[in-house]
């Protein structure tokens, strides 16, 4: 049973980083807000529970590895980088400024924190495939966790890095699947044809779970059963809302990428239970 306590404090950190989200689009006037907010429970779950990091020592060898593949959600992992200490809160509101530390997708020579660089969609399973592998190399026994977005397993390379990290057995490496039903270009059903996903993961050999990806207490379950997992990697389909948290966002597919107006933003941050 997940002590309840932990839970409540990581369903703070999550709202925290729906209003940093929120905060980041409309102060710097561009951003992807809404695929972000599918994705914070998940990343709320690893940056301040799950996962072994040093925010002082970035670069330890030991530490747990983070990939996010659907890169354009990098506001809700920067909101996370921040809370852990790896940059100050002001730098938030440089996002995708020219020059910044904080690219509109991840860009790891430039963050601190950053495991890999993403944005051309498809390929994060397959470095956090190549992580897995070289923890096994060296006989480090870290583990790799990577998200990716239901419309992005339309990319052929995902399956390929699937069937591999089933058959060499990479039981460090975790997949969280944000399968919010949602791309850019209309639904996953209409535009990708990727469904039923669970059953694909399976028959690459991958132990299968399927969650609520807003469900803090099964977030957390979830990921202690991969842990216990020793011989496959693990995929972890959780279902989310596009705009999480944000009511006129819900089911308004143009919020994938549109800045706040300054009455958006005040409705926006008093929904997330946040002050302008």
């Amino acid at each position: 049973m997940i002590e309840r306590a932990r839970i409540e404090a990581l369903e703070e950190r999550a709202r925290q980083i729906r209003r940093d989200v929120v905060e980041m689009v409309y102060r710097t006037g561009d951003g992807h807000p809404s695929p972000s907010m599918s994705a914070a429970d998940m990343i709320a779950a690893l940056y301040f529970d799950v996962m072994r990091l040093d925010p002082a020592n970035p670069s330890w060898e030991g530490r747990d590895r983070f990939v996010l593949s659907k890169g354009h959600a990098c506001p809700a992992m920067y909101a996370a980088l921040c809370g852990r200490g790896y940059f100050p809160r002001e730098e938030l509101f440089t996002l995708r400024f020219l020059h910044t530390r904080l690219q509109g997708h991840p860009y790891a020579p430039k963050t601190p924190g950053l495991d890999a660089t993403t944005g051309s969609l498809g390929n994060g399973v397959s470095v956090g495939l190549g992580m897995a592998l070289a923890a096994r190399i060296k006989k480090l026994d870290y583990r790799v966790y990577v998200i990716t977005g239901d419309g992005e397993l339309g990319e052929g390379l995902i399956w390929e890095a699937a069937m591999c990290a089933g058959h060499q057995k990479a039981a460090n490496l975790t997949v969280f699947v944000d399968n919010n039903n949602y791309q850019s270009g209309g639904t996953v059903g209409e535009v990708s044809g990727v469904y039923p996903i669970a059953e694909k993961w399976r028959d690459f050999g991958w132990h299968v779970q399927e969650i609520d990806g807003h469900d803090m207490g099964q977030i957390l379950q979830a990921v202690e059963n991969a842990q216990r997992e020793n011989e496959r990697p693990s995929a972890i389909v959780a279902k989310t809302v596009k705009g999480k948290g944000v009511s006129f966002m819900i089911g308004d597919n143009s919020w994938h990428k549109r800045v706040y107006t300054d009455k958006e933003y005040e409705i926006a941050m008093r929904e997330l239970g946040g002050a302008r």
